[in-house]
């Protein structure tokens, strides 16, 4: 299975950042997975009253957009993502489906470690593995360092491991097991 990690925030892609994504994701979920540096981007995900873009709108253009080589698509962006009953997410994802959203808006807004490339990373990277976990069909765990477990502050993120828990990768095992079932 191909995952496609597809840069398409305003800033220029950082090659470094996504060949770490790419490795964490191959390391995590098993896959082959490549960075995308396609120059499409979405073009009505902008919602002036908010000053945010919409992640649902974006995750639907992602989903008719992805690349004809990739089973799923991670698309980083720079600019900050909302949901109308937040005030903003980190990401979002279609659950069991083909297209995660992630941002990097809020995971590197704090001051004090704005300058800090292997912080802002490692919650980049918690991140995108937390949202691909659920297009694979995994849920919020409830063990706080679990990758999959929610998070609704940076602390939260700090606080999370860059992989799945025990519980998490045998749920993950199951489906790809089922998965496979289906196919053959």
């Amino acid at each position: 299975m191909d995952v496609c990690l597809w840069w398409i925030g305003d800033a220029a892609a950082d090659h470094d950042l996504l060949g770490t994504l790419r490795r964490q994701t191959e390391h995590v979920f098993h896959v082959t997975a490549r960075a995308w540096l396609g120059s499409d981007r979405p073009t009505d995900s902008f919602d002036g009253r908010r000053q945010q873009h919409s992640s649902t709108r974006i995750l639907k253009w992602l989903i008719d957009s992805r690349p004809e080589h990739a089973a799923k698509v991670v698309g980083i962006t720079d600019v900050d993502l909302f949901i109308p009953i937040l005030t903003f997410v980190y990401g979002e994802a279609q659950l069991g489906g083909t297209a995660a959203v992630v941002s990097t808006a809020r995971l590197l807004s704090d001051s004090v470690f704005r300058q800090d490339f292997d912080l802002s990373t490692a919650r980049l990277m918690k991140e995108c593995v937390h949202e691909l976990g659920h297009t694979f069909g995994l849920l919020h765990c409830p063990l706080p360092t679990c990758v999959m477990a929610r998070s609704v502050n940076l602390l939260h993120v700090d606080a999370k491991n860059p992989a799945l828990c025990h519980d998490c990768q045998s749920r993950y095992a199951e489906i790809r097991k089922q998965g496979h079932e289906h196919h053959e």
